[in-house]
């Protein structure tokens, strides 16, 4: 059953709103220390200013020699992160020194460019694993690792996992498609689905639920409005009036009778099969 395929940042599957908090300070302070701090808020230029972007992973190394930080971001390579004393660390959502910067499993850092290096604006690090969730379309499955990449259609994003042992898999939509049983031969190239994961000892998502929204060769029944229509292209966006559901679908007019005669808002039912990429008509009835 198609969806529409949610757009997921990568690194939000990540952030709590705890992470996103700045508590105030508490409790008295020092005079000598708003000197020190104004002090050292006059030794440094202003934090970048740019466009940020949050990512989430596990900080494998920090090079206070440097002032670096290598993010393993989900998903993707490491990647070189600059920080100074500008740089906010919070953990659990409290505020830190920068000195106890150091390895974490798991942590989001919001990044501004400056000048052409990536620069640690915050550092909100977490004790306990972050939970997720992610739907697209397989890319590639290997049963020997159990490494599982699904792309987003909406943001061409790709993301890795890796499926537990003992992962469940369950079929989702039309009685005729969850007839069949599911599992990891669902995985296949082109497969829709949605799947539920951890973080692992080594930041790793691991897939622990997976829904099995469509696989390649699968027949689907649509009925609804159409909400949308290309002749040209042999394109239809298809509405169902019981749940506001819409769905997708690619036919071929030359080989079906109704295609020719098809206009908006008229109700119609499909029967269709998935190839992988698109619901491909191979039955149109006006009703």
């Amino acid at each position: 059953m198609i969806r529409t395929l949610a757009t997921i940042l990568l690194s939000a599957a990540f952030i709590p709103s705890a992470w996103c908090a700045q508590p105030k300070p508490t409790g008295p302070v020092s005079a000598a220390a708003i000197l020190e701090s104004s002090s050292d808020a006059r030794a440094l230029p202003p934090a970048p200013s740019g466009k940020s972007t949050i990512f989430g992973g596990e900080i494998q190394n920090v090079d206070p020699v440097r002032d670096e930080l290598t993010l393993k971001v989900y998903g993707q390579k490491p990647m070189k992160i600059l920080f100074d004393e500008r740089t906010l660390v919070y953990v659990d959502g409290k505020r830190m020194p920068l000195r106890t910067l150091g390895p974490q499993q798991h942590a989001a850092v919001e990044t501004t460019l400056d000048g052409t290096r990536v620069f640690a604006v915050s550092i909100h690090a977490l004790s306990q694993s972050p939970e997720g969730d992610y739907q697209g379309r397989v890319v590639n499955y290997d049963p020997g690792t159990g490494d599982l990449t699904i792309a987003s259609s909406a943001s061409r994003e790709t993301f890795t996992v890796q499926v537990a042992r003992d992962a469940s898999f369950q079929r989702e939509g039309q009685p005729g498609f969850i007839s069949a049983g599911s599992g990891p031969q669902d995985l296949q190239r082109g497969s829709i689905v949605s799947i539920e994961f951890t973080s692992g000892q080594r930041g790793h998502g691991i897939a622990s639920k997976i829904l099995v929204l469509a696989v390649p060769g699968a027949a689907f029944a649509f009925n609804g409005n159409i909400s949308s229509l290309d002749l040209h292209s042999g394109l239809m966006v298809l509405t169902d009036p019981r749940d506001q559901s819409s769905y997708q679908i690619s036919f071929d007019a030359a080989h079906i009778p109704a295609g020719q005669e098809l206009h908006l808002g008229e109700h119609v039912s499909v029967k269709a099969e998935y190839d992988g990429l698109h619901y491909m008509a191979s039955q149109i009835t006006p009703e």
